[in-house]
């Protein structure tokens, strides 16, 4: 079975019978990206990979995460048209061609490049680290489709919840080993007024989830939620401005996420009363930081606002 340069259509290597050595791929795209390995054709892949770099998918077709992993690593190769070839080997139907390139577990996903292995991943990784792992080697496709961890940031970034909430609960399906997708579902779950399910799902984190920041934001926010004041309260306040009304109004506009007001008015209340509640703006600001994650673009500015007040 020849193989082809997935850009041209040529074959890269000599063993097409004689008057067929121009002959396009017999399947279309697919036969130009994707290719069953074995060993008739692994030393063709190797020689290969001197002119493209080939991505090797070492699973086994009995095992579903083998399966799953295949996929989307098929539309990858398909959406990156040619960037470079996927190899699928089987590891039950060839164990020594597997052992050979030491694949211990499957699924197992090496790239190879000028004969030689350039770095791999092991496990079935949902679609959006695989999109970034391979963004480290090549560029990525101009019209490349939204993954759904996108669409479900913009759902709640538009306030949909509820798109949000389906879309996880849906990739928790597919990746139940993966926590940041239940970390996700019950930030989802809070912006959809399901505190308390929120809660019971993070508590039944493993412990180094549990306790990581990812799960502490979303734990601020429930408290930012059971701290701010009602809209009855609220109304109360009146034209009240001294200290506690600022904190509560502040504590209102970080539950309904207005993070900007909100921190913009605990930066004001600490510089007007650093004392107000044990500095409890202070310790509000940490936790806004801790719901929003440390690379938000809020945290950033506001942590550098917060130290030059500070210091």
């Amino acid at each position: 079975m020849p193989i082809v340069d997935p850009r041209t259509g040529e074959p890269l290597t000599t063993d097409t019978p004689a008057g067929d050595s121009n002959a396009g791929p017999a399947d279309g795209q697919q036969a130009d990206v994707i290719l069953d390995v074995d060993r008739s054709n692994i030393q063709q892949l190797l020689e290969t990979s001197m002119q493209v770099p080939v991505l090797l998918d070492c699973g086994s077709r009995n095992e579903a995460a083998s399966q799953q992993l295949s996929q989307v690593l098929e539309k990858l190769a398909r959406e990156y048209q040619g960037t470079f070839l996927l190899g699928r080997l089987d590891i039950d139907q060839e164990p020594e061609i597997a052992a050979q390139l030491g694949v211990q577990s499957a699924p197992d996903v090496k790239l190879i490049s000028q004969g030689g292995l350039v770095d791999h991943f092991q496990g079935a990784l949902p679609e959006k680290q695989i999109r970034e792992w391979l963004g480290r080697y090549f560029p990525a496709p101009e019209e490349a489709p939204q993954t759904p961890e996108d669409q479900a940031a913009e759902a709640l970034a538009a306030g949909d919840a509820a798109t949000a909430r389906s879309i996880y609960q849906e990739l928790i399906q597919q990746y139940p080993q993966h926590t940041p997708y239940q970390v996700e579902l019950a930030r989802a779950l809070v912006a959809d007024g399901e505190a308390e399910q929120a809660r019971e799902l993070l508590d039944n984190l493993p412990p180094e989830e549990r306790d990581a920041a990812p799960a502490r934001g979303v734990r601020a926010s429930i408290a930012f939620g059971e701290q701010a004041p009602s809209a009855e309260e609220l109304a109360a306040l009146g034209e009240r401005d001294d200290s506690e009304a600022q904190f509560k109004r502040a504590l209102r506009q970080l539950a309904d996420g207005q993070y900007e007001d909100g921190l913009e008015a605990l930066l004001a209340l600490m510089k007007r009363d650093r004392e107000y509640g044990e500095d409890a703006a202070r310790r509000t600001l940490l936790q806004a930081f801790d719901a929003l994650g440390a690379d938000h673009p809020l945290t950033v500015t506001y942590r550098r606002k917060l130290f030059a007040q500070l210091y």
